[in-house]
């Protein structure tokens, strides 16, 4: 089992969250965008971590919803 890098309570912190893969004919899924730049606590998160968020989808799809309105 894979030890996670970022509990809940980060993914609360998270910040300046950038996006790739934004695919307006494919709304509202958005099933290819993904996380490609965060902070937390005034750090840029690791290529790790980030990976571990696009895990997440329902992360990703609530950040993402929230970066386009």
């Amino acid at each position: 089992m894979t030890r996670k890098l970022l509990t809940e309570a980060d993914k609360k912190e998270i910040t300046d969250i950038e996006f790739d893969g934004i695919d307006h004919t494919d709304y509202p899924d958005y099933c290819d965008a993904y996380i490609t730049y965060a902070t937390l606590y005034d750090r840029e998160l690791t290529d790790e971590e980030i990976d571990e968020l696009n895990e997440d989808s329902s992360f990703v799809y609530e950040c993402l919803m929230e970066y386009l309105h």
